[in-house]
């Protein structure tokens, strides 16, 4: 595969990771709307800071977007993915759709980061014949 195919490729993960967090997390948690609080009550955080919560996501998803900061991006955003998969583990909701989700999405982060940075590439060579 060429470079530029990797790279296109990987802003294309990147940035369906990045839709879909601002989407369907920081977007309602900014917005203030009632299923931003509904799910943190149903997941055992009640009075939880929603506000900070969805200001910190958008905070590591802009530093993921932007290419100089995109590995801190996505170290940060994996804390973030880790701290919701153990508050899914703690509510006890199924496995595979809600505990593991966080898992899918850092798949969906690291590898569209990997496929569009050649130094990670070098840093990680997963796999030398792409």
């Amino acid at each position: 595969m060429s470079q530029k195919t990797m790279s296109l490729v990987g802003w294309v993960l990147s940035g369906l990771y990045i839709l879909f967090t601002l989407g369907a997390s920081v977007f309602p948690k900014l917005a203030g709307l009632d299923v931003a609080d509904q799910t943190m009550v149903g997941l055992g955080w009640a009075d939880s800071p929603v506000l900070l919560i969805g200001v910190i996501e958008l905070i590591c998803v802009l530093l993921y977007a932007f290419p100089p900061t995109a590995v801190l991006g996505a170290v940060l955003s994996m804390a973030v993915l880790g701290g919701a998969m153990v508050t899914q583990i703690r509510a006890g909701t199924p496995m595979l759709s809600n505990q593991l989700f966080s898992v899918y999405l850092g798949l969906f982060l690291w590898g569209g980061l990997w496929l569009r940075s050649p130094r990670l590439r070098a840093l990680f060579p997963v796999a030398r014949g792409l």
